[in-house]
């Protein structure tokens, strides 16, 4: 009778906690799907969720700061138990981040800065992401020489990236930066990057010693376009940042210019800001069980030809 009746009490508490899991509700909003890394971190969030048994409201503003607001209101109005962020827009949209806080709804954001309204921000140190990527790229060029770089501001990692290149360059005068290419236009960005970018390779035909991307997306098209002008790897070495197996591809292609990626790891960040969601929410742990300050930094890692193979997928 004793054992039935653990049986009994064990299948309960079981069946409860399911039925607990199923009524914890999250929302994920990725900013563009079209960019690759925002999708990683967007679909890995809700994989991670659904995993835990949650309901999952997976949306993509694809772009549009309007459309970015509004899924926000749309999740508030639900009344989901907490909001996971990939790439958004604290800063822009801080009316909907304060809205949600204001309501109760915990806000974790993935590579999208702090904001006194979200728990914290999850994301590489991009500081030294950065000098990572710009040092790399004034190694191979023997710390001398021309250099084009493809910008993006509307991002606060890529723009940060930026920004410390800027700094490198500073301290070693004998590189400069001949051409810049900023992009502007998020919703047709790979348009935007390839004419840009084709552009200033015209005009500085013979001139360019390297090339620098804010993200491995500018890579790809970059690539693509000094590939069909004929230039050879090593030739004009291109270095970014992000990872992922196309990148490692193009890195392992001896036919490709790509030289080197600092690999961010976008899956595991949107795990972790599930496992956060978690810990906070769910288990009532405090904030600072978690990390004590506005961000949770995870490591970023060199990738190039010498350790490419540990990372290409067969």
């Amino acid at each position: 009778m004793t054992t039935l009746k653990s049986i009994l009490l064990g299948g309960a508490a079981l069946l409860a906690s399911a039925i607990a899991a199923q009524a914890f509700e999250v929302g994920v909003i990725g900013f563009q799907f079209s960019s690759e890394t925002h999708a990683r971190v967007a679909n890995a969030a809700a994989a991670a969720a659904k995993e835990k048994g949650w309901t999952v409201t997976l949306l993509n503003s694809e772009g549009a700061l309007p459309k970015h607001a509004e899924q926000f209101e749309t999740l508030i109005t639900k009344k989901v138990d907490a909001i996971i962020v990939a790439m958004g827009k604290p800063i822009e949209a801080d009316a909907q981040f304060k809205a949600a806080k204001d309501k109760g709804i915990p806000v974790v954001t993935v590579q999208s800065g702090g904001s006194p309204h979200t728990l914290f921000d999850i994301q590489p140190n991009e500081y030294k992401v950065g000098a990572e990527a710009a040092m790399f790229l004034l190694g191979q060029m023997g710390y001398q020489g021309q250099i084009l770089t493809a910008r993006f501001d509307g991002n606060v990692a890529s723009r940060i990236r930026g920004k410390v290149l800027d700094a490198v360059l500073s301290e070693n005068q004998a590189v400069k930066e001949i051409g810049k290419f900023s992009m502007a236009r998020t919703q047709s960005w790979r348009d935007d990057v390839k004419s840009g970018m084709q552009a200033l390779l015209l005009q500085n035909q013979g001139k360019v010693q390297g090339i620098w991307a804010s993200f491995d997306g500018q890579a790809y098209i970059i690539d693509d376009i000094m590939q069909q002008q004929g230039v050879k790897k090593g030739q004009i070495p291109l270095v970014s940042v992000d990872g992922g197996q196309e990148s490692y591809r193009r890195i392992a292609d001896p036919d490709s210019t790509f030289l080197a990626t600092v690999t961010i790891p976008f899956e595991e960040m949107g795990k972790a800001a599930v496992n956060a969601v978690e810990a906070i929410v769910v288990k009532k742990q405090p904030k600072e069980s978690v990390t004590k300050g506005p961000y949770l930094y995870v490591d970023a890692v060199l990738v190039d030809q010498n350790n490419v193979k540990q990372y290409l997928k067969q």
